[in-house]
């Protein structure tokens, strides 16, 4: 784990390179204090730069003015150019790199470019005072290009930084959403399993009445449906409850994908699917280019209507993501396995396929719509890549501690 420290509220890697500039700056003045034209009063003008310096990063405009005038101050005085004027040099590309406006540097270039020729006037030697403007003015140019070019830099990587993040958020909101998406859904069937099993409880209360004293054993037979239907649909309202009362996770962009809008609905909202069902929804998929082989292992058992639906939705998904990814042509196997405690489904792809030409057939909203449903039973799910090549979605519901009485109305 990488941690920031900050001192001042400024990194401590910057704040020590700043001080390490600057005390390099202090250092070149005060060790020519003595052979220097000026002395001890140069001496304090380039300790002020150094003082400066200090600030480049936070304060880069002001900085550079502050350093300019004591370089006015240098010029004034007649000292001419010194050791410490690479001070000069260090401002002018702090402003041009750390300004928020490029202005800010544009004008340091023209006020260091002014230096220059101020410098060039006072140097002493044999060389021409133009001669010795020119090598300033390279020298100094190539500072202002570097900085140019170290600043587009610095400012293309917060682009895409920001960009990133922009993506990141906009990705977990589509998770968000599609969750809540996929959670509105899941109430809807869960609903009609409710409204179904109390519309089955009415019926045969009804006929219990009527038949209570006609035929008494009857009578016991409906009264202990109602008992056992009433009991199912009080389990299916606590899971609808707490799908309707828990917050909706953002997923890992990962793993979240969004919904088809282009497909179309492979059920109509208003039937309830069951795993019965199965064998028409295996044939659409064959009818869209997929390869399916189904397998059930162990013995059925009558399962809840919620989680019958559960079931058939798991598959669906799984083979609307394998004709989406593993494409037209690629062998699935879809397998149910019954075991004592759970029902568990199992959807494998070869990865060998071709992109579908049509439309697949809806599902919801992939894994994320999967989890979802199959949390709603305590259930697990696993979801990968096969290291033979194609995906594997594998998930396992466990079946009721009392499993209630399958009634059809």
């Amino acid at each position: 784990m990488t941690v920031n420290r900050t001192v001042f509220g400024r990194p401590l890697r910057s704040l020590a390179f700043d001080v390490l500039v600057s005390g390099v700056v202090a250092l070149l003045a005060v060790a020519a204090v003595v052979s220097q034209p000026g002395g001890v009063p140069a001496t304090l003008v380039g300790c002020a730069m150094a003082v400066a310096l200090l600030w480049r990063r936070v304060h880069p405009s002001a900085v550079a003015a502050v350093v300019a005038g004591l370089a006015m101050v240098q010029v004034i005085a007649g000292w001419g150019p010194l050791a410490y004027d690479i001070g000069v040099l260090i401002a002018l590309y702090s402003v041009v790199k750390y300004a928020e406006r490029l202005r800010d540097g544009v004008l340091a270039g023209i006020v260091a470019a002014i230096g220059v020729v101020l410098a060039a006037s006072q140097t002493v030697g044999n060389a021409a005072w133009w001669a010795t403007a020119i090598y300033f003015a390279l020298v100094t140019g190539g500072v202002w290009l570097a900085a140019l070019n170290v600043r587009t830099r610095r400012l293309y990587v917060l682009s895409l930084e920001e960009r990133a993040a922009t993506l990141e958020r906009e990705r977990e909101a589509e998770a968000r959403a599609a969750v809540a998406g996929e959670r509105a859904r899941i109430a809807r069937e869960l609903h009609d399993v409710v409204a179904h099993s109390m519309a089955v409880m009415i019926v045969q209360a009804d006929g219990a009445r009527y038949m209570l004293d006609q035929d008494p054993e009857t009578a016991r037979a409906a009264v202990k449906v109602v008992a056992d239907t009433g009991r199912q649909a009080l389990e299916e309202m606590r899971r609808l409850v707490d799908v309707l009362r828990e917050p909706s996770p953002a997923e890992p962009p990962a793993t979240a994908e969004p919904p088809d809008d282009d497909a179309v609905a492979a059920d109509p909202e208003h039937r309830r699917a069951a795993v019965a069902e199965l064998p028409a929804l295996l044939d659409r998929f064959r009818d869209a280019g997929l390869r399916v082989r189904h397998t059930v292992t162990g013995e059925p058992a009558a399962l809840p209507p919620g989680l019958d639906l559960t079931v058939y939705r798991v598959v669906q998904e799984a083979l609307t993501n394998a004709l989406k990814h593993a494409g037209v042509g690629a062998s699935v196997t879809v397998t149910l396995e019954h075991v004592p405690d759970a029902v568990v489904v199992r959807v494998v792809d070869d990865g060998h396929g071709r992109p579908p030409v049509g439309p697949a057939p809806s599902g919801g909203h992939g894994l994320v719509g999967m989890r979802e449903r199959v949390g709603v039973y305590d259930g697990s799910l696993v979801a990968g890549p096969r290291l033979a090549g194609g995906w594997r979605v594998e998930a396992r519901l466990p079946l009721p501690s009392t499993a209630g009485t399958e009634v059809a109305a």
